[in-house]
């Protein structure tokens, strides 16, 4: 690995490729936040695709991807005389020195060069003394939520710090992790499952009600968004168990879809093998491949 001198040497040259890009390139010269943004969000979904692979190459490229991102927004920041990535980085550092204080005293937001404690404990400002025996990642997590609601420019409520841009999986996530933080959680996770099947039943309940012939357009819309409020229930429900026993359900999605793409894939592949197309095949036929694809799979 390089040497800090060489990484932040690295660093230097991107900014000033940046800035002769921005100064000469026609394309980089007329780009601004909102052209930039969707960009950045097709990027950052490139990088995690990288990570779900396990590809370390994919990783460090997509890494730089969004890298340059994030310092193009910092320096169109400059231009219009509001931040620089000195700032960026800055603020960045001592939020992080303010958000640990098992590791750092406070007094030292804004240091160039921050000291741990000498030791767990020994800290020189006693009101922060309930944050100081964070021993544990539970515990940090927990500190963390509540130091976030005392900073100056922090969350004001424990709930508006989740971005309302995030995908419908990820934000139910971390609404239940961030209420769990602040002691809004099942006493045991077993209990969750009453939870869960209470829902399964109310969704099927819901879907079992019959719908007159005669019912208009707006009887049927208020029925589907009848049904469509049980399955969010039953969905958030299930994305709480899975948080409850520590899986990450946005990962476990994505690693079925993967699955389902494998397996579909091999249908269609035999499909075009037979010259025979997916819509004249059988679902017995199609199911026969399936499995096939699945007992692959084990071998």
């Amino acid at each position: 690995m390089h040497t800090r001198e060489e990484q932040m040497k690295a660093f230097g040259r991107l900014l000033d490729v940046l800035d002769q890009l921005r100064e000469k390139c026609p394309w980089d010269k007329k780009q601004t936040n909102e052209s930039l943004r969707p960009n950045t969000i097709e990027e950052t979904y490139e990088l995690c695709d990288a990570l779900a692979r396990g590809d370390s190459h994919d990783t460090m490229k997509e890494l730089g991807d969004v890298m340059m991102h994030l310092c193009f927004y910092a320096k169109i920041g400059s231009e219009l005389g509001q931040f620089d990535i000195y700032d960026v980085l800055r603020q960045q550092a001592d939020k992080l020195i303010f958000r640990h204080p098992h590791i750092y005293d406070s007094s030292q937001v804004g240091e160039d060069e921050p000291r741990p404690l000498p030791f767990r404990g020994e800290r020189s400002v006693a009101k922060d003394r309930q944050f100081e025996q964070a021993t544990t990642a539970e515990q940090v997590l927990q500190n963390w939520e509540q130091i976030k609601l005392k900073e100056k420019d922090g969350n004001k409520r424990v709930l508006s710090g989740v971005p309302a841009a995030l995908p419908s999986v990820i934000k139910a996530y971390r609404i239940q992790d961030k209420a769990r933080n602040v002691g809004f959680d099942w006493a045991k996770k077993e209990d969750v499952w009453d939870k869960v099947k209470e829902e399964i039943a109310e969704f099927e309940a819901e879907l079992s009600k019959p719908l007159s012939a005669d019912a208009g357009e707006e009887q049927k819309q208020k029925v589907r968004k009848a049904q469509e409020a049980e399955l969010g229930d039953l969905l958030f429900s299930l994305i709480n168990a899975s948080r409850l026993y520590k899986l990450n359900p946005d990962n476990a999605l994505e690693a079925t879809n993967a699955k389902f793409i494998r397996r579909f894939t091999y249908i269609e592949e035999h499909s075009i093998r037979v010259g025979k197309p997916l819509t004249e095949m059988t679902l017995e036929e199609m199911d026969t491949l399936w499995n096939e694809a699945k007992q692959q799979e084990k071998n």
